[in-house]
């Protein structure tokens, strides 16, 4: 029996595990995919520590780019051969609230790679067609991976977010979500605030297309923004509910936080803040496989590109743990050799 490279977690907060499994069969409305590349994102820490409800053991990986190379009956359009990717969205039911609404990335039993079935930390993985989004010639696999959910986290939130070309768009946090977010944010016509801690981030991002810059370790970054007219949006990339909160005050009248950067912790913001500028908080939850085709084919178009790492499948848990450590820069990508 053809047997594949698989890297699994057999219970919550175990180890990764290198294993050999059998190659798997497309059941129907199904594809097998020959996984070329798949990024290491924040959240496959929820495939780690069980913080969903998951059966285990699980491979995870949803940020995965490869060749189709096998169909399951009823496929429609898909042939062998084409290059796909698979995001967050991972599936979804199409007769919930809201699918029949067409939100299918709200989908009350919606599935998300290495969490409902398994990823692509492995040679070969199985995703369902409505899954998939084509991926251009002009990406590289390994560059177009990230784009899969942290491009098209930051790309959707901000195409959605109101901001015109020439507003004012702060970016919360540069790293592996929000070096994209400058990038799109600047492509499309914003004038950019990137915001850290330190310094040390600060030609990057204007090499990225950020304006200003704010070190919010010595800089009021609310004060700062208002000295600039105030945000139209900030983009909120960061997992620190304090330093969102600490931004809010730079919001212009009208301005949004659109809040991707995923915390447990309350947001704490004043409502004579949100009612005195008719201000306004909200989160955007990725988006389905045709936003992955808008995100893949913007970045493209201007030139847009993560900012990876890659190695080999079988060092898998060193990827994790340098991209959960802060240390990546900014993206972690294991390439198979496919």
């Amino acid at each position: 029996m053809p047997v594949m490279r698989a890297v699994q977690v057999t219970s919550a907060n175990g180890p990764f595990e290198l294993v050999a499994r059998a190659i798997p069969e497309p059941s129907p409305g199904h594809v097998r995919i020959k996984v070329q590349a798949c990024g290491v994102c924040h959240s496959d820490a929820f495939t780690k520590t069980g913080a969903f409800p998951i059966d285990y053991p699980r491979v995870p990986g949803h940020e995965v780019v490869g060749l189709i190379d096998a169909i399951g009956a009823g496929v429609p359009d898909w042939q062998p051969g084409q290059r796909v990717g698979v995001g967050w969205h991972g599936g979804h039911c199409g007769h919930c609230a809201s699918c029949r609404r067409g939100d299918f990335i709200t989908c009350a039993v919606g599935q998300i790679p290495g969490i409902s079935y398994d990823g692509g930390y492995a040679d070969y993985m199985i995703a369902p067609f409505e899954a998939l989004a084509a991926v251009p010639d002009a990406l590289a696999s390994a560059d177009a991976a990230p784009l899969l959910c942290a491009g098209i986290t930051t790309f959707n939130a901000l195409r959605h977010s109101g901001a015109q070309p020439g507003n004012l768009v702060a970016v919360l946090g540069i790293g592996g979500l929000g070096h994209l977010g400058v990038q799109f944010a600047a492509k499309m016509g914003c004038e950019v605030v990137a915001i850290a801690r330190g310094t040390d981030k600060e030609a990057l991002a204007r090499k990225l297309g950020a304006a200003h810059y704010i070190d919010s370790n010595t800089q009021n970054v609310a004060a700062v923004l208002q000295s600039h007219g105030g945000a139209r949006v900030i983009l909120a990339t960061v997992t620190n509910a304090k330093a969102m909160g600490e931004a809010a005050g730079g919001l212009a009248v009208d301005g949004r936080m659109v809040v991707v950067g995923a915390s447990g912790e309350p947001i704490e913001v004043s409502p004579l803040l949100l009612i005195s500028g008719r201000r306004s908080i909200q989160g955007w939850p990725s988006g389905t496989s045709s936003d992955s085709e808008d995100t893949m084919a913007f970045s493209a178009l201007a030139d847009i590109r993560p900012m990876i790492e890659t190695m080999p499948l079988e060092r898998a848990p060193e990827a994790y743990e340098k991209m959960m450590s802060g240390h990546a820069r900014f993206r972690m990508v294991l390439v198979t050799g496919h």
